[in-house]
């Protein structure tokens, strides 16, 4: 059965590759969806910014694949890591990284 999540990344996480790495374990672990920086909700983030990500596969993917973005590529720090289950709404075919 199909799943998503949507993350909201807080820390280190920006100008450190972590976008170019998620999408690396994306593929690896075999998971849909797609990674992106956000510096327009503090509300969220705080005045720094931080990364979106939407993945989506079989549960056991997801849940890999999130736990991989909870630690992170070592030259980044992961803070916080806030995970909202959604029901799909599409079906993603490949893992991108937006802007």
């Amino acid at each position: 059965m199909l799943k998503q999540v949507r993350l909201y990344i807080k820390g280190d996480v920006i100008g450190v590759g972590f976008r170019a790495w998620t999408k690396i374990q994306a593929k690896i672990v075999g998971v849909d969806g797609w990674v992106k920086n956000v510096f327009d909700k503090p509300e969220i983030y705080g005045v720094g910014g931080g990364v979106e990500a939407l993945l989506q596969g079989e549960q056991e993917k997801v849940e890999k694949a999130f736990a991989l973005v909870k630690q992170g590529p070592p030259i980044s720090r992961v803070d916080d890591v806030e995970i909202y289950w959604e029901k799909p709404k599409e079906l993603l075919e490949e893992f991108e990284i937006r802007k």
